[in-house]
């Protein structure tokens, strides 16, 4: 079973997976509480579904970009579990999370998370029929500049809110912004994407796994 833990930011989740079924999915928003709410609801999952920590074979992160604290509160258990446990973690970025809960279409798909400061990380994907895949590498804009960057029809998604939606709805003319449950970034897109990786052997070092740091971030090439 892999547990799949995802801090990036207020929207936190968490999910148990076997291969074959989700047994236990959560998503909820959290008023900055991550260090007090994470582990007692990691807890809550063995207690509800009967199962045992110990018949974990994996840990699945999301890596972020998001919260500072929080991606590295979700980060610090993920790792402490992997060590503990003596089973592999393997960490994946929230933008692809949130790539992989999108129905594959022929248009570009920009996937995007507040990063504060009026700024935008943002990660371009295009589809071969099958999944989305990453072009280039992720960047930080201001939602104006992405607009501008937007010049034919363009998919959306992103934790999105009300006014975010009206905006892009209103004035990009060329977006087409996922519904509101398509645009939640689901931990059971996260534990199904570690179970390939896992079956691949593609697993990461839990002491050098890192976040993505906003920081670390470009602006897009022009």
């Amino acid at each position: 079973m892999i547990l799949a833990i995802d801090t990036s930011t207020q929207w936190m989740g968490l999910a148990l997976y076997n291969g074959s079924q989700i047994l236990y999915e959560k998503v909820w928003r959290t008023n900055r509480r991550h260090t007090v709410e994470l582990v007692p609801s990691i807890q809550k999952i063995f207690n509800e579904t009967g199962f045992e920590i110990t018949e974990l074979n994996a840990i699945a992160v999301a890596l972020g970009p998001g919260s500072f604290t929080s991606m590295r509160i979700g980060l610090a258990v993920a790792k402490g579990l992997s060590l503990s446990l003596h089973i592999p973690v393997i960490g994946i970025p929230s933008l692809d999370i949130s790539a992989y809960g999108q129905p594959v279409q022929e248009l570009p798909l920009f996937c995007l998370l507040k990063v504060g400061r009026g700024r935008l990380a943002v990660q371009e994907y295009s589809s071969n029929g099958k999944t989305w895949k990453a072009e280039g590498e992720m960047f930080t804009l201001t939602p104006q500049e992405l607009e501008e960057r937007v010049t034919s029809l363009t998919l959306i998604c992103g934790e999105i809110d009300a006014e975010d939606r009206r905006i892009l709805e209103r004035r990009w003319r060329n977006a087409i912004v996922a519904s509101p449950a398509a645009n939640t970034r689901r931990p059971a897109h996260l534990a199904e994407m570690a179970w390939v990786r896992l079956a691949a052997n593609e697993v990461d070092d839990p002491v050098s796994l890192a976040p993505i740091y906003v920081h670390t971030l470009g602006s897009p090439a022009l």
